[in-house]
């Protein structure tokens, strides 16, 4: 009989979210202290991972401390140190720039505290994209660690005999980089005994059936240190630390395994060095179009949670996307501290059960690096740009209208005045021929009665639970602003909404095949909810079923196409009662691209003025291809609180525009 591999891997975080910085010192104390002393005992060839920003904070706190980490890392010592970073941001939702900053400053500070060079990294909350891969080889890492659960249920055709096995994890062009698997249902398991939920018995009968009759690897432990001992506040119903020692319980597992002959305790170099093995080393994309951003545990944890929910991750991170554009925009160099503190200022840790305390720190280190470096946020209003020009006088649309067409040399819409001004058609005559591209599906259209339904584009739609959803969808009364000489044709409308108006624009170029929609919301407060707005939705049959693609980029420098052929997509589809999403597009250029292997739309947001993420939609429907793209600005989950639009960090404004991409007619993905 074969032997089963057991590694385990660490994760220690001083910036947890709800830990007071109070309590740093009893981290330390009574998670990392024993942690250590638990490999030096058994001499426990383990892994253990921290951002370099919780090691600077540890070499504040307790230097003996960071000389004992260094001593068991380095010099032969038992264990094994892995990277992630300066801070623990999630990659796919921050621009390219900052996902490099963040792994190079990581790596210098390793450098300086410990004086070594990590070469094997643990992904950031375990929320992964294809981009990644490039910045990681990069960063000079030679394998990654991340989760097998969620992209191996993305892949049923998988053999599960792959999760015992390195594998190479390849991104969409051409690059591959190890990846150790990390196990969820194991280490939820290793909690639960070391909480006294299962006997030491339980965990090794889970274990024993995993021993096959060949050599396999399993990840036993790869999650936080701060849940033994110690209760970091996030749920009301964490296990209570009983009378014995956690620590001592988690001692007597790894004293249990090591004496018995089916397991193995191994280093992770020696289960990334296993590469003769049978079943190792395959090429594989983790992704989807389903799952384009594979995220750790069950389906809550989804990139929504660090995106557009928590206390207000919309405007933290619309404040973020502002500091990034201006140190783009200024050229300050990549060593600049205001790229380390921007790294910081994106950390996931402010983005879900932040404390009271810590959130009102955070919000004026925040403001004060955006006074530092941005132009004052008055000369962006509702999305314009700053040099635009000046907003024209409009005057009353044709009263009494359904329908109203408005038309450029590049741009013809018609636009529906009793539905709050959505996209009936849209045409881009000169780029993508006679035929609208974009607007309503109608009611009736299928004869299936589950899409039974109007479908609608250029619209908002706010989902509360247990009431009434709020949308625009109701008469308008608009105004236009035609005038020879300027650059666009502007039609808005102010529309009411049981939270308050909205206020809505379009403006068809004149010159250019794009049509922008801005809104602003006039309302006093957004709460817990899914909030979505600016869709586009592609009429069926016009572009063709079995090429069709979206494409965007997350986090990485280079694109990420997604074929969705006749597979089913649904990135909004709700979780639970409490979770209303399950997937989104970091869209980290700000651009989303659908399309087939003769046309592309190209539909944009600015993130600097609202830091939306994207969600695609596809379905077959009587044979005919759903297609559709929406914007997110607040999903909810457990950490969702109620956002006040009179706060100095809210967003009230989005601004999109769909438009036909330069030399970009036919687009082949």
């Amino acid at each position: 009989m074969g032997d089963l591999s057991l590694y385990s891997c660490y994760h220690l975080n001083l910036a947890y979210s709800s830990v007071e910085e109070n309590r740093r010192p009893e981290l330390l104390e009574r998670c990392y202290w024993p942690l250590l002393e638990l490999v030096r005992d058994l001499h426990l060839p383990i892994g253990i991972e921290a951002s370099a920003y919780t090691l600077e904070r540890a070499a504040e706190l307790d230097p003996a401390w960071l000389d004992a980490l260094r001593e068991l890392c380095t010099g032969g010592g038992p264990c094994a140190f892995v990277g992630s970073g300066y801070t623990q941001l999630i990659g796919p939702l921050v621009p390219p720039e900052v996902n490099r900053t963040n792994l190079a400053v990581g790596m210098d500070r390793y450098q300086a505290l410990l004086g070594l060079r990590p070469d094997i990294a643990l992904v950031n909350e375990q929320t992964y994209s294809a981009g990644m891969v490039r910045h990681y080889l990069d960063a000079g890492y030679r394998a990654i660690i991340m989760e097998w659960d969620n992209p191996a249920a993305a892949h049923p055709a998988w053999n599960r005999e792959l999760r015992y096995h390195f594998q190479f994890a390849r991104d969409q062009h051409g690059r591959r980089i190890p990846v150790l698997w990390n196990h969820s249902i194991p280490f939820q398991k290793f909690q639960r005994y070391a909480h006294g939920e299962l006997e030491l018995g339980d965990v090794v009968a889970y274990l024993a059936g995993h021993v096959s009759n060949r050599p396999r690897s399993l990840c036993l432990y790869g999650n936080d240190a701060e849940v033994f001992d110690f209760r970091p506040g996030r749920y009301r119903d964490e296990a209570a630390v009983g009378a014995g020692s956690e620590w001592d319980r988690v001692r007597r597992l790894y004293e249990t395994l090591r004496d018995d002959p089916r397991f193995e305790l191994a280093s992770l170099e020696r289960t990334l060095n296993r590469m003769a093995e049978p079943g190792s080393g395959h090429d594989l994309h983790l992704e989807t179009p389903d799952q384009p951003v594979p995220t750790k545990k069950q389906y809550k944890y989804n990139p929504t949670r660090w995106a557009v929910s928590g206390r207000d991750d919309l405007g933290a991170n619309t404040a973020c996307w502002r500091i990034y554009e201006a140190l783009v925009r200024d050229k300050v160099p990549a060593a600049d501290d205001a790229w380390k503190e921007l790294c910081y200022l994106w950390s996931s840790d402010f983005r879900t059960h932040i404390t009271d305390r810590r959130w009102a720190a955070y919000l004026k280190r925040l403001e004060a690096l955006e006074a530092e470096v941005c132009v004052p946020r008055s000369t962006r209003v509702s999305g314009r740009p700053s040099n635009a020009p000046a907003p024209l006088t409009p005057r009353p649309a044709v009263a009494g209208a359904r329908y109203l067409e408005f038309q450029t040399p590049s741009v013809r819409v018609r636009l529906d005045t009793r539905k709050g001004l959505a996209i009936d058609a849209l045409w881009f005559p000169g780029a993508t021929g006679q035929d609208p591209l974009v607007g309503t599906i109608p009611h009736g259209h299928f004869d299936d009665i589950g899409w039974g339904a109007d479908f609608f584009s250029g619209h908002l739609v706010f989902e509360l639970p247990g009431r009434p959803k709020v949308t625009d969808l109701a008469p308008a009364e608009p105004a236009v602003a035609d005038r020879d000489g300027d650059p666009w044709i502007e039609v808005s409308a102010t529309i009411g909404t049981p939270l308050g108006p909205v206020e809505k624009t379009y403006r068809l170029h004149r010159t250019a095949p794009r049509l922008d929609l801005e809104y602003t919301l006039h309302w006093g407060q957004v709460p817990p909810g899914s909030l979505r707005l600016g869709t586009v939705t592609v009429l069926p049959d016009v572009l063709d079923r079995e090429s069709l693609f979206y494409r965007t980029h997350n986090g990485g420098f280079e694109p990420e196409t997604f074929l969705v052929g006749g597979d089913p997509v649904d990135h909004g589809r709700p979780v639970s009662f409490l979770v209303s999403a399950r997937q989104a597009l970091g869209m980290t250029s700000g651009t989303v691209e659908l399309g087939d292997c003769r046309r592309c739309l190209r539909v944009s947001a600015d993130k600097a003025c609202a830091a939306v993420v994207g969600m695609v939609s596809h379905h077959r429907v009587d044979g005919a291809a759903f297609f559709r793209l929406a914007f997110s600005a607040r999903e909810m989950d457990e950490t969702s609180r109620p956002v006040c639009l009179t706060d100095r960090l809210s967003v009230r404004s989005f601004a999109f525009s769909v438009e036909v991409p330069s030399g970009k007619t036919v687009s082949t993905p």
